[in-house]
C-alpha cells in the first residue's frame, strides 16, 4: 500500500495527502511509487502507481494533473471530468470530488483550504515559483480572504542540503523572510535556501494566519523521498487536496 502524510489541520470536509516513495511498482532510478509521467519511467509502472494511490486514498475522481513549469500561473478546475492537462503550477476550485495535485521531487508542495471547508488550492513552490509569486497567484485565485484559509507546508529539500548561487538568493533580495531564509556557504557566493522559510514568510505577509507541516527534508531520507538535486533523474511524489463530495 502507498505509503502518504496526512495533514493535521485541514478543516472537516476537505482531505489532502503527500506520497512517500514506497508502495509502488516502478523499478531501478524510479523505485517505488513514482506518479510522474514525464520523468523516462514505464507509463505502465505510473499508470499502475496511480491506480494504487486512487484506492489507497479512496479519491473520488483521478487527480488534476498538471503541466508545471515553474512558475506562477494557477488553474481553476471546475466539474467537468476530462479536461485537457493544464500547463500551470497552482490550481483552486471550490467543487466537491475535484482533486487537485502537484508533482514534487524537492520543490515545496503547498496545500490550501479555506477554514470553512468550502475552497480548496495547491501550489508547487520551487525557488522560482516562489520567486515568480505562485503562492500569491493562488491566494488571489481563491474566494476566501487569506485570513480565512489554513495552510499545509508538504516535504521539500532542506536548507542544509539546498545550495544556490548568488542569482537565486538576488531573485528574493525583497522578498518577505529573505534574511533569515538564507545562509552563506562556505563556497564562495552560494547560499543555503530555506524554501520553507520563504513560504512561511509569503503566506504570513499575505494574511494566512495557520500555516503547518514543513518537518521533512527529501534529500535527508532516501527510503522516503525522491529527491532530484540527490539522484538526477528519478521520481515524483504528489501533494493532493479534496473536498469530500458525500
Amino acid at each position: 500500500m502507498p505509503d502518504r502524510l496526512l495533514p493535521e489541520s485541514f478543516p472537516a470536509g476537505v482531505r489532502a495527502a503527500a506520497t512517500t516513495c514506497g508502495g509502488g511498482v516502478s523499478t531501478g532510478r524510479y523505485a517505488g511509487l513514482n506518479l510522474g509521467d514525464h520523468v523516462g519511467d514505464d507509463r505502465d509502472h505510473v499508470s499502475e502507481n496511480r491506480r494504487r494511490l486512487r484506492r489507497a486514498l479512496g479519491l473520488p475522481a483521478e487527480p488534476r494533473w498538471l503541466s508545471q513549469v515553474h512558475g506562477a500561473d494557477v488553474a481553476r478546475q471546475g466539474p467537468t471530468a476530462e479536461l485537457p492537462q493544464s500547463r500551470a503550477d497552482a490550481a483552486v476550485t471550490c467543487e466537491a470530488g475535484v482533486v487537485l495535485a502537484v508533482l514534487t521531487a524537492d520543490c515545496l508542495p503547498v496545500l490550501l483550504a479555506a477554514a470553512d471547508g468550502s475552497e480548496i488550492g495547491v501550489a508547487h513552490a520551487g525557488w522560482r515559483g516562489l520567486a515568480a509569486g505562485v503562492i500569491e497567484a493562488a491566494l488571489a485565485a481563491m474566494s476566501a480572504p487569506p485570513a480565512g484559509l489554513v495552510a499545509w507546508l508538504g516535504p521539500a529539500i532542506g536548507a542544509a542540503h539546498y545550495e544556490v548561487d548568488a542569482a537565486v538568493h538576488d531573485a528574493f533580495r525583497d522578498s518577505p523572510g529573505a534574511e533569515a531564509a538564507f545562509a552563506p556557504c562556505r563556497r564562495n557566493g552560494h547560499w543555503h535556501c530555506d524554501l520553507v522559510a520563504l513560504a512561511r514568510a509569503r503566506l504570513a505577509a499575505a494574511g494566512v494566519p495557520r500555516v503547518s507541516g514543513g518537518a521533512w527534508d527529501t534529500f535527508a531520507e532516501p527510503d522516503r523521498f525522491f529527491s532530484f538535486r540527490r539522484d538526477g533523474q528519478t521520481g515524483r511524489m504528489a501533494s493532493l487536496v479534496w473536498i469530500d463530495d458525500e
